[in-house]
C-alpha cells in the first residue's frame, strides 16, 4: 500500500515547480550619461510601457554595475524593476 503513494510523489513534486516564464527582452538605446555609459535608455515595447512616462526616463543598469549607486544619486534614478541581469529605473527629466 505504500509504495503508490512514493509513485506518486514525484508526479506531485513536478505539478508544483514553477512554469519557465518567457525572458524579456529588453529595448535598449545609446548610453543614458554618455556613449559609453554602462546604464541605457530603454525603448518601448509591451513588458516596458508600464513604466515609461512623459515626465521620465526609463534606463536599465547592469545589475552587477559597480557605479549604480553614483548613478541613483546623480539622477535621483528610482529603481521600478529587475529583469534579466538588469536593474531599471525611471529618471526624472531636468
Amino acid at each position: 500500500m505504500r509504495a503508490i503513494p512514493l509513485l506518486a510523489l514525484p508526479a506531485l513534486l513536478l505539478a508544483c515547480a514553477p512554469t519557465p516564464k518567457t525572458p524579456i527582452e529588453l529595448p535598449m538605446m545609446g548610453g543614458y550619461r554618455d556613449a559609453a555609459d554602462q546604464c541605457r535608455r530603454v525603448g518601448e515595447s509591451d513588458y516596458t510601457n508600464r513604466f515609461l512616462g512623459d515626465a521620465s526616463d526609463l534606463v536599465a543598469c547592469p545589475a552587477e554595475y559597480e557605479g549604480v549607486g553614483v548613478f541613483v544619486t546623480e539622477t535621483r534614478a528610482i529603481e521600478v524593476d529587475r529583469v534579466g541581469g538588469f536593474i531599471l529605473y525611471t529618471v526624472p527629466r531636468r
